[in-house]
């Protein structure tokens, strides 16, 4: 829960003007296309501490170095203040149910003569979505998985979310099948895992703004972007899901979060329950 004065330290939030405020709002939806104009407490309580902690003894001070400067350690403090890195391993498992039972054999059928998949994690997080799609994957193939180029792109706007995720280092939910503790875990001493090499090297971690161009090398089979666009408004979230479409093959996937939807103009159809097909 959070402290109710955005602190621990026991100092009261920061005020922000209404000028500063719209900003910095501002510049964030313009430029990561989260929406915070409904957050000023939020922006407030997070981050006056890291604020105070930089030597700071105002907002205005702050955003003024921010949108001039437009450092990047400075903005991905605030984003990773401002949003929220929270991800877990067999998350929304009815939805990964219908990937592993439709999805990945029609992949499977699709692709046997080149035997490459083409699949994007967008907005990883801490990596527990990628490297569940590739145990997934790995259990589906079996032996041939060695066969098969089944590497995964992930990728987040947080420099720090994708340290954390290289590490590949959890505290495991007790949804975690004992027989892929013992296939894709190491155990540590102090009760944490670490997800094995092979599974490590199967997902390629990269930064990169979703408000940006996709433009990478192939398009993909699977694009998904799970518990994202809770944070963009109507018209980003439209314009994404183009770009989405744009990027994904014929007949490709795009899988959200059961908490989201698309607008009923969107391009893909629906299959299920977030769940959606070019």
């Amino acid at each position: 829960m959070e402290n109710k004065q955005g602190t621990g330290s026991g100092f009261a939030p920061m005020t922000i003007s209404d000028a500063d405020f719209k900003r910095l709002v501002s510049f964030i939806q313009s430029t990561y296309g989260i929406d915070l104009t409904q957050k000023k407490q939020l922006i407030t309580g997070r981050l006056s501490p890291a604020i105070r902690k930089l030597g700071y003894r105002n907002f205005s001070d702050f955003v003024s170095h921010v949108l001039e400067k437009k450092e990047n350690d400075d903005i991905i403090l605030v984003l990773n203040k401002l949003t929220t890195n929270y991800t877990f391993f067999m998350r929304e498992k009815e939805h990964l149910d219908y990937f592993c039972q439709n999805i990945i054999p029609e992949l499977v059928r699709r692709h046997q003569k080149d035997k490459c998949l083409s699949i994007w994690s967008a907005g990883c997080s801490s990596g527990e979505e990628p490297y569940n799609i590739t145990m997934f994957l790995y259990d589906y193939l079996g032996a041939q998985a060695n066969q098969w180029d089944t590497r995964i792109l992930a990728s987040d706007i947080s420099a720090q979310a994708l340290a954390s995720a290289k590490r590949g280092v959890y505290s495991l939910p007790d949804t975690i099948p004992q027989e892929w503790k013992r296939k894709y875990f190491t155990a540590n001493k102090d009760g944490t895992y670490t997800v094995t090499p092979a599974v490590r090297n199967n997902v390629i971690f990269q930064t990169f703004n979703l408000m940006d161009p996709i433009r990478f090398r192939r398009k993909f089979d699977v694009i998904f972007c799970r518990n994202v666009m809770i944070y963009f408004d109507q018209p980003t979230k439209d314009a994404l899901v183009r770009r989405f479409y744009d990027a994904t093959v014929p007949g490709g996937y795009l899988l959200i979060s059961a908490s989201e939807n698309l607008s009923q103009n969107a391009p893909y159809r629906r299959l299920a329950t977030a769940t959606f097909q070019k």
